[in-house]
């Protein structure tokens, strides 16, 4: 039920990719038909993600996290009219095949020491007395030191803002989305089955990655001028938030990690949604000039945003909120309360750049609305009406997880139970 949980919203964030893309790369000339490998490499890519869900094995773990990376590595560079677009790709290339050698090396350090590739045998080995040897925690020393790369936490997130910047607005909400989500949906099994927080080191070691990287996504997305990678740095700190819930343990744990992302990728679709609805053939619309004034050219457009900002700073009524307070309450079951106090502290300042952007949309615009009124193309930009309804119903979900979220955490509850099996025996 974990597994079919994960895959049921990748595979609905997908849609909203492949609804988002069909405007927006049409917009950026010729036939559709010129564009039918796009679709491809993201189903693809979505395969790789449906296989990590489920994944209790190092070999369908690896082969996920490379069917992801090896399609994104054509997503990214797909307007290879465009330089940044390019230049983001070969970066991703260089990086992630070098998270890929870590994760790889490390995972052939644990079957060393264990003999075996399932996650449940790695953890029953150490738990049935073997010990716990320099080889078995360099192993996983070295997968996290993967994972990292692959999540973007600090101090291996550098690749994060160039990338974002670089890559079509829609790959980079596919990037952010489900190529990150289903990194993390592996991480917690991967945790709970090898029992990894038994080793006090490991605590501290993820601990400073999870601090690390909230304070250090929310300092530098305070200095940026483009969305882009203000939503960049923005993704850093949310999986550092979200690697707080995870430290905690716990069924509270898996409950608030699972609702958590559920949240993350309904606000960042529709923050990356108005990106690419308000893009041009010449370019996305990354700086935050390209804002100003919004809320007087396109009001429902604007104001989707406002909400899409509000719920990413976690104020109440907003998926962010409910998802925040669920971290929180993670932590603080856990006693964790250097780690919730950093929650706490960064999303105040979170909420300052949120709402410098916010400020920005109702501006007087530099040139007034056309007084013939509007037309189809003011509502839709060139993203079609198939960008318009996918923010519709990101919209509607913002205000319905935020609201009445009780049906999905039943849900996510019922879900993950298979996994708490595992947990309940475990450290946790």
């Amino acid at each position: 039920r974990y597994a079919w949980l994960y895959m049921g919203l990748f595979l609905a964030a997908t849609l909203i990719v492949i609804a988002l893309s069909y405007g927006y790369f049409k917009l950026h000339g010729g036939r559709q038909e010129e564009f039918e490998e796009l679709y491809t490499l993201l189903l693809l890519a979505t395969i790789g993600a449906l296989v990590l869900a489920a994944s209790t094995h190092f070999v369908s773990f690896f082969l996920g996290v490379e069917l992801i990376g090896v399609s994104l590595y054509s997503l990214i560079g797909y307007l290879r009219g465009r330089r940044g677009s390019l230049e983001a790709a070969v970066k991703y290339l260089v990086l992630s095949a070098s998270a890929s050698a870590f994760l790889l090396f490390g995972l052939a350090l644990l079957y060393f020491q264990t003999g075996s590739m399932s996650f449940r045998a790695v953890g029953s080995t150490i738990a049935g007395g073997a010990g716990i040897s320099e080889l078995w925690v360099g192993g996983v020393v070295l997968v996290l030191v993967g994972v990292g790369f692959k999540l973007g936490l600090v101090p291996f997130h550098l690749w994060i803002p160039d990338v974002y910047q670089g890559a079509p607005a829609p790959v980079t909400a596919y990037l952010a989305t489900v190529s990150k989500g289903a990194v993390f949906a592996l991480l917690f099994r991967f945790v709970s089955d090898l029992r990894i927080f038994d080793v006090g080191a490991l605590v501290h070691l993820f601990g400073l990655l999870a601090a690390a990287s909230m304070v250090a996504g929310n300092v530098l997305a305070l200095l940026q001028q483009n969305v882009k990678r203000l939503l960049a740095y923005s993704s850093i700190a949310h999986f550092g938030y979200l690697s707080v819930a995870l430290l905690a343990g716990g069924s509270l744990a898996a409950e608030a990690v699972t609702f958590y992302l559920v949240a993350y990728f309904v606000m960042t679709l529709g923050a990356f949604g108005v990106v690419t609805v308000q893009s041009t053939q010449e370019r996305d619309a990354d700086e935050v000039a390209d804002y100003r004034g919004l809320f007087w050219q396109r009001p429902w457009l604007a104001g989707f945003f406002m909400i899409t900002l509000l719920s990413l700073a976690g104020i109440p009524v907003t998926a962010g909120f409910v998802g925040k307070f669920y971290a929180i309450a993670a932590g603080v079951s856990r006693e964790l309360w250097v780690l919730v106090l950093l929650l706490v502290f960064n999303s105040a300042i979170g909420l300052y750049y949120y709402l410098r952007l916010i400020v920005t949309l109702v501006e007087q615009p530099v040139q007034e609305a056309d007084a013939t009124g509007w037309r189809a193309a003011d509502w839709t930009g060139g993203a079609g009406w198939t960008a318009v309804l996918s923010l519709s119903v990101v919209a509607f979900l913002l205000l319905w997880l935020g609201n009445y979220p009780e049906p999905v955490i039943a849900l996510i509850r019922h879900s993950v139970t298979d996994l708490l099996a595992t947990v309940r025996n475990g450290p946790f």
